[in-house]
């Protein structure tokens, strides 16, 4: 019997037991949906994270005070006060460092910020006026803080639109005065709403000079971080080059190994964001596979059932002159069939549960989440739906073409 005639026969044996056909498939079609869906939403989370990096610029560089955490062990090391002043005056030698731009230490925290009744918890970061040119952030209401504001550790402050609406409502927020600490601050500029901006999010935050944060705020004397904007993008890796051997000598550090701050550019945050999206994609999709395991087993013991079932048919189509190929044939075509179905069904109904949830992201959570739906998702789907047909159907096939015909005769 040639190929084309076992499958017609595949498709009818199927078309005669419609109901135990569907629910063959429902395993595949659960397990080929979980598999787009995870592979879709990691994909679409990669692509914001992505993107919000890149919001910084090519040519921003992040120090950041301790070793770069290996695992949960050196995580610890992080919050080390290793950043300090002498630093900022070091690095911006040219004698030291060479392409540097622009320059600004960070202090960041969360804290409580209240006007007259209202209190709002939220993040304070103390910064300069490169943040605002950074992420093109600019008040629509009053002004930024000035370079003269960082030197007399002035006590004013820019607040995001949230902030401003909880705290003065529809009141113009300019010209009074908050309680950060239990010391009063000027609002001096509010920002128009923007959401997230690359790792900020704008309209949740106060900004001030990061002296007077240091001075009444945190009573620290060291930075969270030092964003540095090298001159260009060609220059990058010298400049990171020459930070590093500037702090070295700053902290007396002859190892490298024992370097107590990382640095880290825009190229390497993206490989690094690459990296664990895609080793968290994989684990969950091994997990959604189970659920095509499942359904494998399912169609081989369904399989062995509808074999049972038809032994009398497979013996009078024997005795007609099919052979052992033949029956095989039939009854894999009949397994490939139900899987290459559930795959399809799952693939579609994969597409469209993944762009539900982007939907639900961007609009109901406010994430400037994009539908991605890769297409190695629907080249997995397909193939792994008929890898599961002809691995759980070949040995009920090849149990069906065994039986006797004589016996398959005599079989009640």
């Amino acid at each position: 019997m040639i190929l084309k005639h076992s499958f017609k026969t595949a498709v009818t044996g199927l078309k005669s037991h419609k109901s135990r056909s569907a629910l063959t498939i429902l395993g595949i079609v659960i397990g080929i949906t979980a598999i787009i869906l995870v592979m879709a939403v990691g994909r679409g989370a990669e692509n914001l994270i992505l993107d919000q990096i890149r919001g910084l610029g090519s040519r921003t560089i992040i120090i950041e005070p301790g070793r770069e955490p290996q695992g949960p062990s050196s995580f610890a090391e992080f919050f080390t006060d290793s950043l300090k002043q002498k630093d900022i005056d070091a690095l911006l030698k040219p004698a030291n460092v060479q392409g540097i731009k622009e320059l600004t230490p960070e202090v960041i925290l969360v804290t409580t910020v209240s006007y007259g009744n209202e209190s709002i918890r939220t993040n304070v970061i103390g910064s300069s006026y490169l943040m605002a040119k950074i992420l093109d952030i600019f008040p629509d209401k009053g002004t930024y803080f000035t370079d003269e504001d960082i030197r007399q550790k002035a006590s004013v402050v820019v607040i995001g639109s949230k902030i401003k609406d909880k705290l003065f409502g529809d009141s113009d927020a300019v010209g009074e005065k908050i309680k950060v600490k239990d010391r009063l601050y000027r609002v001096i500029g509010t920002l128009p709403p923007k959401g997230q901006v690359s790792l900020f999010n704008v309209d949740d935050m106060v900004v001030m000079p990061y002296t007077t944060v240091q001075q009444y705020v945190t009573g620290t004397n060291y930075f969270n971080s030092i964003i540095v904007q090298a001159e260009s993008e060609k220059i990058v890796p010298r400049v990171v080059k020459e930070i590093q051997l500037t702090l070295r000598e700053n902290h007396n550090i002859d190892d490298p190994e024992k370097d107590d701050f990382h640095i880290t550019t825009q190229a390497d945050a993206v490989e690094r964001v690459k990296m664990i999206t895609g080793i968290l994609t994989i684990l969950l999709v091994s997990v959604a596979a189970i659920s095509l395991l499942v359904g494998g087993v399912g169609i081989m013991n369904i399989m062995l059932v509808s074999v049972t079932e038809r032994t009398r048919e497979i013996g009078l189509r024997k005795s007609l002159g099919a052979t052992e190929k033949d029956i095989m044939q039939q009854f894999l075509f009949e397994a490939i069939i139900l899987t290459a179905i559930g795959g399809v069904i799952g693939i579609m109904l994969g597409a469209f549960f993944s762009f539900l949830t982007s939907l639900i992201l961007s609009q109901i959570v406010s994430l400037g989440w994009a539908f991605s739906f890769p297409i190695s998702a629907v080249l997995l789907g397909l193939g792994v739906s008929a890898f599961v047909g002809l691995v759980f159907g070949l040995y009920p096939a090849r149990q069906a073409s065994l039986k006797s015909p004589i016996e398959a005769l005599r079989y009640e």
